[in-house]
């Protein structure tokens, strides 16, 4: 089971391959806030409509310094496809093995459809330019997050 993280927590690092095999850090965004938002598979209904509500907003968030990235355990050759589809233009990077979703306590037990399973946790993550957690969400919903988000975060 995962922990969740809690304000003011330090940001876990990582090095994840983004869609075309490229490696990215956390560090790579240092003196940005980042908004990383980890998501169950691409491709499906909610992970698009979530994915392309960031797209929709990338404008405002970047006025705001804020970059984003998307984290699922799909392997980048399916990423790719899922960017040039809905025209994605932040990057989506792949944690296979689970462990960076799992140390943002993004993996672990949920409900679904009634039924207790284990999988992605639709959660959010807004990380300061200091590298410390400035507000996690977890168990968001698809639609209509990006605009709660924004409001939260008075962007």
């Amino acid at each position: 089971m995962s922990t969740r993280l809690q304000t003011g927590d330090p940001a876990p690092e990582f090095t994840l391959p983004d869609a075309d095999g490229k490696p990215v850090s956390l560090a790579d965004y240092r003196d940005r806030r980042v908004i990383l938002y980890f998501y169950p598979a691409a491709s499906t209904p909610g992970c698009t409509k979530q994915a392309c509500d960031f797209r929709d907003s990338l404008t405002e968030l970047d006025t705001a310094g804020l970059d984003v990235l998307g984290i699922s355990p799909d392997k980048p050759a399916k990423l790719a496809r899922f960017r040039d589809a809905e025209q994605l233009t932040f990057p989506l990077l792949s944690d296979v093995e689970r462990e960076v979703l799992t140390a943002y306590g993004a993996f672990g037990e949920k409900q679904m459809y009634g039924k207790t399973v284990t999988g992605v946790i639709r959660s959010t993550v807004v990380i300061g330019a200091d590298g410390n957690v400035e507000h996690a969400f977890y168990n968001v919903r698809a639609t209509g997050h990006v605009a709660k988000l924004r409001k939260d975060i008075s962007v």
